[in-house]
């Protein structure tokens, strides 16, 4: 499935392949869709393939976590959905959603050199305290255990200016990178190290990927509240996934899947 999409675009299928990844095979290219979550879970439902991957100029009902919209300008962000067919526990899931966030956050450093591109727990990617991208992992199982998961990933590329509403908190990589980003070349490193890593945590847990998802822990040593009303000092994120938070107290919180504010 091929549609019209922008030149730094049309040829990420290649890009992909010439990875050798099973990710982003085969790659659907979209000029408008709703969402291309809807469409990987559709296609989970449907028979597609491990591996398949979902990729739009733009999305009219694009969503993150919390269900907030996903705002984006056609040619402007990388929007993509990847469905892996996965079987494990749902307790891996958390795990794949950071594997996801840090394979994104490796992809946008290599774009823009020198940028200072952290992981804000769970996995938002922020460049300095801004928000340049955001992934959503949904997952299908059937009886106790994950049999498909669909890893959702907006990327803010070539945008330089945001909306009045979001402006204070957002950025791209464009408004860091020395050079045009390209952004078939980042979906393809995206697929690559997901590709990776994915199995990893799947397998094996958060170890091997722990160091480098130390190194880039945006919340690691600040002080953070959730809605939920916890606050305390962020220190790190544990085997589970979950964020480790030390109270003034000195008791230890192990959060979930709050929404976190740095404060």
């Amino acid at each position: 499935m091929t549609t019209t999409v922008l030149p730094d675009l049309a040829h990420a299928g290649d890009l992909v392949a010439a990875r050798g990844t099973l990710l982003g095979r085969p790659m659907h290219l979209l000029a408008t869709t709703d969402s291309t979550n809807d469409l990987a879970k559709r296609g989970a439902r449907e028979g597609a393939a491990h591996g398949a991957t979902w990729v739009a100029e733009e999305q009219t009902q694009g969503r993150g976590r919390q269900g907030r919209s996903w705002v984006g300008v056609r040619g402007e962000s990388l929007l993509f959905s990847v469905l892996a067919r996965v079987t494990c526990p749902p307790s891996r899931l958390p795990l794949i959603a950071l594997a996801s966030g840090l394979a994104v956050r490796d992809a946008i450093a290599r774009a823009a050199p020198g940028a200072p591109v952290l992981i804000k727990w769970p996995n938002d990617v922020l460049v300095g305290c801004r928000k340049v991208a955001g992934v959503l992992v949904e997952a299908a199982t059937t009886g106790s255990r994950v049999s498909a998961v669909v890893v959702g990933v907006g990327i803010n590329v070539h945008t330089r200016h945001f909306p009045d509403a979001i402006a204070p908190h957002a950025t791209s990589i464009a408004l860091f990178a020395t050079s045009p980003p390209e952004r078939g070349e980042i979906l393809a490193d995206v697929l690559a190290t997901l590709d990776a890593d994915m199995h990893l945590v799947v397998a094996r847990g958060l170890g091997l990927l722990r160091a480098r998802l130390e190194a880039a822990d945006a919340l690691r040593g600040k002080r953070v509240r959730s809605d939920s009303g916890g606050e305390g000092i962020a220190a790190g994120i544990d085997d589970e996934g979950r964020l480790v938070v030390r109270c003034k107290n000195g008791a230890v919180m192990r959060w979930t899947s709050n929404e976190i504010h740095m404060v």
